[in-house]
């Protein structure tokens, strides 16, 4: 017992390694002529895959020209994100829509305008918590990556469902924010039920942790709609529809790539990793966790609207207008 325990504490230790030399937020640029900098970010895992086969493939490169420099800029949540823009580190990027419309409400200065991925996030029970359905989480923890990420706001909307709320709204459900990487960790020492957490942590969670699928990507809050990984932008960039559109053509032939060549994007989301972190990440969890996401331009407004209204009902915005957030017509512009 004591062996099987150190494993799966070791395998946790591992992941956590990796996450923790991507919450060093990482900064590189590639030079050019010109005194233009555009400054892109994203997180480095798998719900970004859309930005990293980008930077991959040169397709920022090629758009942006040999005047433009790129420089880039990795973190590991989205509140870290939004700081990020909001200090003029990160132009644009790759984030969860739940932290960028917390901030939206009290500064319009942030827009999406494309989608990135679908899906991608799950709801596992572990093996000792006696969770065999969504009701059964009455009473129990639930980890979250952060207070108000996405992740939250899919639980929250999962949750309604079956007439449960959490503790912090005279409910019955304790969320526990925990980082992804110390789940598989939580779930062995039992100190939690269950998890709402993104791709790849939750195939983790089944294969090392023993956890039991209790919602997959396809039925997980909005199911194949929930909006996991939005294209946000600041208005200050918005600004210049040249470099929005070298943004948006980058980004949609990075979407046309990883639907035609899914194993080849893969292989250089495992490479961009390893070069960022020295890890390198498993080649069966990253297949496995693809098959529950799916790469997408599209935003469905109505999907991130209800997000604004579970976030105000949670109390972590004032307001659930969000009239101007979305900003679509830059990438119509180009579809042309």
């Amino acid at each position: 017992m004591f062996k099987k325990r150190f494993f799966f504490l070791l395998t946790a230790i591992l992941f956590s390694g990796i996450l923790g030399a991507c919450a060093s937020e990482d900064s590189s640029g590639k030079k050019a002529s010109g005194d233009e900098t555009v400054k892109i970010g994203y997180f480095p895992n798998l719900t970004h895959i859309a930005t990293i086969v980008a930077l991959e493939n040169g397709y920022f490169e090629d758009e942006f020209g040999d005047k433009v420099t790129i420089e880039t800029k990795t973190v590991n949540n989205g509140g870290l994100f939004m700081e990020a823009m909001t200090t003029k580190a990160i132009d644009v990027g790759t984030v969860g829509p739940g932290p960028l419309l917390n901030f939206y409400v009290k500064n319009q200065k942030f827009h999406i305008i494309s989608g990135a991925v679908n899906g991608g996030a799950v709801l596992v029970a572990s093996e000792g918590s006696e969770v065999e359905k969504l009701e059964d989480l009455d009473g129990k923890k639930v980890a979250i990556p952060v207070i108000g990420s996405t992740q939250d706001v899919m639980l929250r909307k999962a949750l309604e469902e079956v007439d449960l709320k959490p503790t912090a709204n005279d409910g019955t459900v304790e969320l526990y924010a925990a980082a992804p990487a110390d789940t598989a960790t939580l779930f062995v020492q039992n100190s939690v039920d269950a998890a709402a957490t993104q791709e790849p942590w939750g195939y983790i969670l089944e294969s090392q942790a023993k956890g039991k699928m209790l919602l997959d990507w396809d039925e997980f809050a909005w199911g194949k709609e929930s909006t996991n990984t939005v294209v946000a932008s600041s208005e200050e960039f918005l600004k210049n529809e040249k470099h929005v559109s070298a943004y948006l053509k980058a980004h949609k032939k990075a979407v046309q790539f990883i639907r035609e060549n899914p194993e080849e994007a893969q292989d250089l989301v495992i490479s961009h990793i390893k070069t960022l972190t020295g890890k390198e990440i498993n080649k069966d969890e990253t297949s496995a966790a693809f098959k529950r996401l799916e790469v997408t331009t599209n935003v469905n407004e109505k999907v991130i609207q209800e997000m604004a209204d579970i976030s105000k009902e949670a109390g972590y915005v004032p307001s659930n207008d969000i009239d101007g957030m979305i900003r679509m017509e830059f990438l119509k512009e180009i579809e042309k």
